[in-house]
């Protein structure tokens, strides 16, 4: 019988009996629910994105390594499984899933107020409300202190101006946090969708990451009260907390696209026939696909390690870092690799294989480039900082 790259590891002897529950349920869910509209929502550029989160919501995924206010306080190892699941599936669903639990409600969840975690965060969890996270601008990425975006006070309130770019969930969105220049640095702002001045247009034309809405926010004056500030977040600590945290399902969740692509070359190469023979039977795409599996192993115990660290409070953001760069940089290669097995049919909607290499060419770049991955690892050895 032969054997999954995940046996191959003993992945399973690794995580407890909670998380191996907790991971079989999310790729059942996947399996059901998603695989069947995946590539029609890729093609189509699309997804029902509100009633997907009402869904994910009741399956205990959103926001669920957080605690209290509705949110499952599961542990981050558990989460980081739930990702790779999702991911295996496809990068859109998981970043839907990324944005609203890592992003948005975990800054609400650390860095918010009292008032602003009950209002928001049990609706978040249960899928009710969306949220989006906008940091990144049309012409800032990985430098964020050069963000344009501006908040001036006004008697008791603020007024917000500026535009955020590339913000996944932006235009289905009910909540947005929102990071915005002030006299005192940069701050956090929980901007309800609704509130007068505040816009998303959806993004289309992408390549990548189709089943994915990809948002441009427009604030035109936002007038604002005190109390839409994070209160405890001060400079551009907050947003890269946060994005360390949407980092870390990312670890996970590459190892799930290339555990996919190469699940599905193995099974295409066993019923193709060739020269006589299962094509799966010849030693060179055996050896595609010895590579492959030890790259994915690699990956897989490499994120593991991390979510031990992260559970244990150990984990350092150059380390999340390291798990970034080398799991999605490999994920890549092993889908490209694996594409080659289908041959044309590789290049069809009716293999992931080709969906997962364009949506990961996204996650190579978001949440921080692979260079300022390589550059925030070389601080850390050498100690000196290289990003100007």
């Amino acid at each position: 019988m032969p054997t999954t790259p995940f046996d191959l590891f003993s992945i399973d002897s690794l995580v407890d009996e909670e998380t191996r529950a907790i991971a079989a349920t999310v790729r059942r869910f996947g399996d059901d629910r998603l695989r069947p509209h995946v590539p029609t929502w890729f093609e189509d550029g699309d997804i029902p994105a509100r009633e997907l989160a009402k869904e994910l919501g009741s399956l205990g995924v959103l926001g669920m390594h957080l605690t209290g206010y509705g949110c499952a306080g599961a542990s981050a190892t558990a989460y980081g499984m739930a990702c790779l699941e999702l991911e295996a599936v496809d990068s859109g669903i998981r970043s839907l899933v990324s944005v609203q639990g890592s992003l948005a409600m975990f800054a609400i969840w650390r860095f918010g107020s009292e008032e602003q975690k009950s209002e928001w965060l049990p609706r978040m969890a249960a899928g009710d409300a969306i949220g989006c996270f906008g940091l990144t601008e049309p012409d800032v990425g990985s430098d964020p202190g050069a963000m344009k975006t501006r908040a001036r006070r006004d008697g008791d309130d603020w007024i917000l101006r500026g535009n955020k770019m590339w913000i996944t969930n932006g235009s289905v969105a009910d909540v947005a946090v929102v990071w915005a220049q002030t006299e005192d640095g940069v701050r956090g702002f929980v901007v309800p969708t609704d509130t007068p001045g505040f816009s998303a247009v959806t993004l289309k034309g992408k390549l990548s990451l189709r089943a994915s809405v990809t948002s441009e926010l427009v604030l035109e004056d936002v007038r604002l009260p005190q109390s839409a500030m994070l209160p405890e977040a001060k400079g551009l600590s907050g947003p890269l907390a946060c994005l360390n945290e949407a980092r870390f399902g990312i670890v996970f969740g590459a190892v799930g696209a290339a555990r996919d692509c190469l699940e599905t070359a193995i099974a295409y190469a066993e019923d193709r026939q060739l020269f006589g023979r299962p094509l799966s039977g010849f030693q060179l795409t055996q050896a595609k696909f010895a590579d492959a599996a030890l790259e994915v192993g690699k990956a897989a115990l490499l994120a593991l390690h991390l979510g031990r660290l992260k559970d244990a409070g150990d984990l350092r953001p150059a380390q999340v870092s390291l798990g970034k760069l080398n799991n999605v940089r490999e994920a890549i290669a092993i889908a490209r690799e694996c594409r080659t097995v289908l041959g044309a049919a590789g290049i069809t909607g009716e293999y992931p294989i080709l969906r997962h290499a364009n949506n990961l060419e996204s996650v190579l770049t978001y949440e921080g480039t692979s260079e300022v991955h390589q550059l925030v690892i070389g601080k850390e050895l050498t100690g000196h900082a290289a990003f100007r």
